[in-house]
């Protein structure tokens, strides 16, 4: 099939797709007039491809894991997969504690502007005193 048909089946544009082939992470065959062609099992492969990025692997990522499904009898590629998988959720875990604690502070920020709010709204009017912004 022609890139696209390929894009039709399967919800991916003819970019991404060209993307994912120059990221070597999906293949096809060209014609003489230099047209790509897929066979039908890169529609289950792009699918893939689409399930691991939405599982927050980079290309780069996902270029080390692929090979597992490739040849999934091997113990070696399912570890290195299992290891690469793994490393990436620690990473994504580092970061929602990194996020969590930068909204914990901007929680406190708007505490205290409330606070300052509240206060002016029960303090007489100062005519020109700067107080917190916050």
């Amino acid at each position: 099939m022609r890139i696209g048909e390929l894009s039709q089946r399967t919800g991916v544009s003819p970019r991404s797709l060209r993307y994912y082939e120059a990221q070597g992470l999906l293949t096809s065959s060209r014609s003489e007039a230099g047209q790509r062609h897929y066979a039908d099992a890169e529609v289950q492969r792009v699918s893939l491809i689409r399930q691991l990025f939405d599982a927050g692997l980079s290309s780069r990522v996902i270029a080390t894991v692929l090979p597992c499904v490739e040849t999934p009898s091997e113990p070696g590629v399912a570890e290195l997969a299992f290891a690469t998988m793994t490393s990436v959720r620690d990473r994504i875990d580092a970061d929602i504690a990194h996020l969590i604690e930068t909204r914990d502070a901007l929680d406190e920020l708007i505490r205290a502007n409330s606070r300052h709010r509240a206060e002016l709204a029960t303090a007489p009017s100062s005519g020109g005193t700067v107080g917190l912004m916050l």
